[in-house]
C-alpha cells in the first residue's frame, strides 16, 4: 500500500477498499514474538487494518478477556519501548494501517510529543485514546497530525449530538462507534437499531464510521460492514489466543490458528 502525499494508510485503506474487518490485538499476548508473527501474517489476510492495544493496568472500557490479556503482558514485564521496537521491525512486512489503542495515562507518562514521535517513527498510522477528555483531545490531535498520525475517537450511543459534532470535528481517520454500552466483549446479538444509529451519526460527519464492541462472528462482521465502513473484533480473537496458550501451543502454532480464525471472520470481504 503506497502512501499518497498528505495521506496515511488509514485514509487510503478506507478510501480505496470496501468495508472490512479491523482486528484488535493486545500487544505481547501471550508474548511479543507471537504478536509480531501475527502482524506479519495478517498482511496476507483480507483485513483493512489492526488496532494494537498497549497493556494497561486499569483499562476503563475493556472487558474481562482483554483485561486478562493485558495483565498477562504486564506480568511478563512488557514495556512501551518493546512495542514500538516490535512494530518497527514488522513494518516492512505489514503494509496496512496499524493504530495504537492506548490509555492517556501512558501517553502523558512518556510525554505527548515524545509518545507521538516514537509512534510515528515505529510506523503507527493512528491513535485511539479511549480515556482522553474532550478538552485534552484537540492538542493531541494537532500534535499527532503534525507527525502524520490520525487521532480516531470514540462515540457511544449515549453521546449527545453536540458532543458528537465536537468529537467529529477533532477526530481524524475514522470515528469509532461503540455499538453497545458497557465494556468490550462478545455479544450474541447486536442492537436492532445499530444501522439507524450509524446512519444518524453520518449526518454529523464526513469521516468514515467503524463499529466496535460486541462483534464476534463472521455474520456480525458482514452485517456491520453492510452499513458501516468497517467492523472491529477484539475479545473473540483474544479469547482464541488465550485458549491456544492454555493448550500449550507455541508461537507459530498460535499464529497459524489465529490467522485461520481471523480469515474466517473477514471472509466476506476479501
Amino acid at each position: 500500500m503506497d502512501t499518497e502525499p498528505g495521506k496515511n494508510r488509514i485514509e487510503i485503506a478506507l478510501a480505496n477498499q470496501p468495508a472490512g474487518l479491523w482486528p484488535f490485538l493486545p500487544a505481547a499476548y501471550p508474548d511479543i514474538e507471537t504478536t509480531a508473527s501475527l502482524l506479519r501474517a495478517f498482511a496476507g489476510l483480507p483485513i483493512r487494518g489492526v488496532e494494537l492495544g498497549f497493556p494497561f493496568s486499569d483499562p476503563i472500557a475493556d472487558g474481562p478477556v482483554i483485561q486478562q490479556a493485558f495483565s498477562h503482558a504486564l506480568a511478563r514485564g512488557i514495556r512501551v519501548a518493546d512495542i514500538f521496537e516490535m512494530v518497527a521491525a514488522v513494518r516492512r512486512r505489514a503494509d496496512y494501517p496499524i493504530l495504537a489503542m492506548v490509555s492517556v495515562s501512558i501517553v502523558y507518562r512518556i510525554g505527548v510529543k515524545e509518545f507521538v514521535s516514537q509512534a510515528a517513527s515505529a510506523g503507527f498510522d493512528g491513535l485511539i485514546v479511549p480515556d482522553i477528555s474532550l478538552e485534552e483531545a484537540p492538542d493531541l490531535a494537532e500534535i499527532a497530525g503534525a507527525a502524520g498520525l490520525r487521532l480516531s475517537m470514540l462515540i457511544a450511543p449515549t453521546t449527545e449530538p453536540d458532543r458528537e459534532r465536537r468529537i467529529a470535528h477533532i477526530a481524524g481517520g475514522f470515528l469509532y462507534y461503540v455499538s453497545v454500552q458497557g465494556t468490550t466483549g462478545e455479544r450474541t446479538a447486536l442492537p436492532a437499531d445499530l444501522r439507524d444509529q450509524v446512519a444518524e451519526l453520518r449526518t454529523a460527519t464526513g469521516l468514515p464510521v467503524i463499529v466496535g464492541f460486541g462483534i464476534s462472528t463472521s455474520h456480525q462482521v458482514e452485517d456491520v460492514c453492510g452499513f458501516a465502513d468497517g467492523a472491529i473484533v477484539g475479545s473473540a480473537i483474544v479469547r482464541r489466543i488465550g485458549k491456544l496458550m492454555g493448550d500449550g501451543q507455541g508461537c507459530q502454532a498460535i499464529a497459524q490458528d489465529v490467522c485461520r480464525f481471523v480469515a474466517g471472520l473477514a471472509g466476506h470481504g476479501g
